[in-house]
Formats: C-alpha cells, sequence, structure tokens
C-alpha cells in the first residue's frame, strides 16, 4: 500500500487569503466508549514554509508507538494546539454530529486560550460534512475538504496529537473498567471488548443510545 505523505498545498493556498488555517480532525468517533476527541491547530505563513514534521500522517497510518513522538513534534511546530472532548454521555444526549461539534468549539477556545483569534482564521475540517457551525461555530470559515488529515499536514498535525490524548485518556480509565480492555481497544469495537459487553453489560462510560449489541467491529 503506498503511503500518502501529507503536504502543504492546501495550507499555503488559504494562506494567501488568511492569516491563519486552523485544521480540525476528530478521533473516537466509531468507539462504543469513552470521549469523542477532536484536535485542533494553528498554523502561520512562516510555519506554513517550514518543513513537515518528521514522520507526520494521519493518526491512523503512525503505529502507536511512534504516535507519542510524532505528536510532540506536531505540537512543536504548529503556532498553537488544543484538543476539545465531549463525552459517551454528551453523546447520548445530543447525538455523535453535534457532540462533535461541540468537541470542535471547545478545541478551537482552547486555540484561543493560546492567543490564537479564530475570526482570522479559516477553519480546515476534515471530512465532507461541517458540523462545527451547526453546533454555534457562528463567525468562523469552515472548509470541510475530504481526506484532509491524510493529505494536509495541518490536520494530520490536529489528528495524531487528539488521538494520543485520547488514547492516554482511554488508559487512564481503564482500571476504573479493567474487563472491557481499554487499554488495549481504546473503547473501540474489538471482539473482546464486544464480549465484555456480553458478559458484564455497559459501564458508565458506554454510549448507550447506541445499537452497541450489534455494533460492527472497527478497531
Amino acid at each position: 500500500m503506498t503511503v500518502v505523505e501529507p503536504r502543504l498545498t492546501v495550507e499555503r493556498r488559504l494562506l494567501r487569503e488568511h492569516t491563519l488555517v486552523i485544521a480540525c480532525d476528530e478521533v473516537g468517533r466509531g468507539a462504543l466508549a469513552g470521549p469523542v476527541a477532536v484536535g485542533a491547530v494553528a498554523i502561520d505563513a512562516p510555519r506554513a514554509r517550514k518543513r513537515v514534521p518528521e514522520g507526520l500522517r494521519d493518526s491512523k497510518l503512525v503505529p502507536e508507538l511512534r504516535r507519542p513522538a510524532v505528536a510532540e513534534r506536531a505540537a512543536r511546530w504548529v503556532e498553537a494546539s488544543a484538543v476539545g472532548w465531549s463525552s459517551a454521555a454528551e453523546i447520548d444526549d445530543v447525538g455523535i454530529m453535534r457532540a462533535l461539534g461541540l468537541a470542535a468549539l471547545r478545541a478551537i477556545a482552547g486555540l484561543r486560550g493560546a492567543g490564537v483569534l479564530p475570526e482570522d482564521a479559516v477553519v480546515l475540517l476534515d471530512g465532507n460534512y461541517d458540523y462545527i457551525t451547526p453546533a454555534g461555530g457562528t463567525g468562523l470559515r469552515v472548509r470541510p475538504l475530504i481526506k484532509a488529515d491524510r493529505d494536509c499536514a495541518s490536520a494530520a498535525a490536529a489528528s495524531v496529537i487528539a488521538k494520543v490524548a485520547r488514547d492516554a485518556h482511554m488508559v487512564e480509565v481503564h482500571d476504573a473498567h479493567p474487563v472491557y480492555g481499554w487499554i488495549h481497544n481504546k473503547g473501540y469495537a474489538s471482539p473482546d471488548h464486544r464480549e465484555a459487553i456480553k458478559a458484564y453489560g455497559l459501564s458508565p462510560l458506554h454510549r448507550s443510545s447506541w445499537a452497541i449489541g450489534e455494533a460492527p467491529t472497527l478497531f
């Protein structure tokens, strides 16, 4: 399989018209347990002229043991980074798409806290649907782009930063519910996770509104 290396072509084009690019990508969308997380990074024109950090890819293409080092290099490269969260209970309450939007807005608020002005930026969002604006992101210029996490270095950075953060969270909560094996499956529908659900039922961190018993294996 040919691995596509992310570039900065899209970012450089957008930076001709905007002061900043904020790139967002989500992780944990298909998990059965735990929160969804959205990573957000900000880059300006000088950073877009630098070399892409070594090993940076969409988080799904970076081996697990290498992700923390890649995420650290990515965080040093961008102007600022943040991760926003939406809990399993919130996903049950408002649905996954609205929860993604809320998590993205929290990540962008984290960038604001680091001195980034989102109103000066264009928001590059991985995917084909703008879930940020319906969640309350009025005043933001959101540009969805399919495969942005694969093709755009800024979105890849957001992806790997969010993935490392969410994986670390699932490892932390594993001890409270060890039967589900979250230290290994990170809340996704691995066979051992589904077997544990059949044996022990759902924990408070499972997305109880989902048809978990019939969920496909995504891990």
